[in-house]
């Protein structure tokens, strides 16, 4: 009887943990005349294939931290990679000489503070980090 107990705990843990995911959300910087994206213009970004947002303004993608919760998703979620195909292809841009990967932050605080400060910047946090500082883009599902 012990063992099943133990088994239906854990499994309860695993529900509420996988229905506390935070929602991820794409963001810029407020004074970007972007209003919203769709996730293929923002997975394009991410992957190098492209360097300019919709509007045609230049995009700098940031990162956050590799094995992070917020990171998994939004690769699975938006991109539609894992985070070893993310790393093959900036491995393959970076020896061909035709970039270099988004810059990698330890923590959504510092996606907002380097997003909000950066025109340009595109980043992606948690929706509860969002403030008024940064304005969002995309809310991935």
């Amino acid at each position: 009887m012990k063992p099943i107990r133990s088994l239906l705990v854990a499994l309860a843990g695993l529900v509420i943990a996988a229905s506390a995911a935070a929602e991820v959300v794409v963001v810029v910087n407020p004074r970007n005349t972007l209003t919203a994206m769709e996730a293929e213009q923002v997975a394009q970004i991410y992957t190098g294939a492209s360097r300019m947002f919709p509007n045609g303004s230049p995009a700098s993608p940031v990162d956050q931290a590799e094995g992070s919760a917020v990171r998994e998703e939004f690769l699975a979620k938006v991109v539609g990679r894992s985070s070893a195909q993310i790393k093959a292809v900036w491995s393959r841009l970076i020896f061909s000489g035709k970039g270099s990967p988004p810059k990698a932050l330890a923590s959504s605080a510092e996606v907002k503070k380097l997003v909000a400060t950066e025109p340009n910047a595109i980043g992606f946090m948690e929706r509860s980090a969002v403030d008024d500082t940064v304005k969002v883009v995309l809310t991935v599902k």
